[in-house]
């Protein structure tokens, strides 16, 4: 049985530096979130920095109807439920909604999934206003890649 044709699971272990630059603010912005007291402001702070403070509130919405484990703010790679949710946030912007359900459900039960929907719609939106445009990684994990030479 050959597993060839599958994809890589999009951002997972990842080094945080190679992200693009909106997945990396988002990145850190969920970071801060996690260990900011209070986490709003935390993440606002992080999002200001690229003139999107406006997308603090929804990432707080979503953050809390689906909490996942969040890495340090220095830790060089993504973790897995960072990569599930950054795949989450950027198919909502792009209105794949329900391939955005299901990146969502790999971190939460169906229930809270469909109460993140929302918040993860309007953060697209939010950083899509200020002209943040997340990449579709599961589009490039599915483009052929080059034969090796050899």
């Amino acid at each position: 049985m050959s597993v060839s044709g599958l994809p890589d699971w999009p951002w997972a272990g990842t080094p945080a530096e190679d992200l693009p630059t909106a997945e990396r603010l988002l990145l850190d912005a969920l970071r801060a979130w996690h260990r900011g007291e209070p986490p709003l402001p935390a993440a606002m702070m992080v999002l200001a920095t690229e003139d999107a403070g406006a997308a603090a509130a929804p990432l707080d919405a979503l953050l809390r109807a689906a909490p996942i484990a969040a890495g340090c703010p220095l830790c060089p790679q993504i973790a897995p439920q960072e990569a599930a949710l950054l795949l989450a946030c950027a198919l909502a912007q792009r209105g794949a909604r329900s391939e955005a359900l299901a990146a969502l459900l790999r971190l939460v039960p169906l229930r809270d999934a469909y109460a993140a929907m929302p918040a993860a719609i309007h953060l697209g939106c939010a950083l899509r206003r200020t002209g943040l445009l997340l990449r579709n990684p599961i589009r490039e994990a599915l483009r052929p890649r080059p034969a090796a030479r050899g």
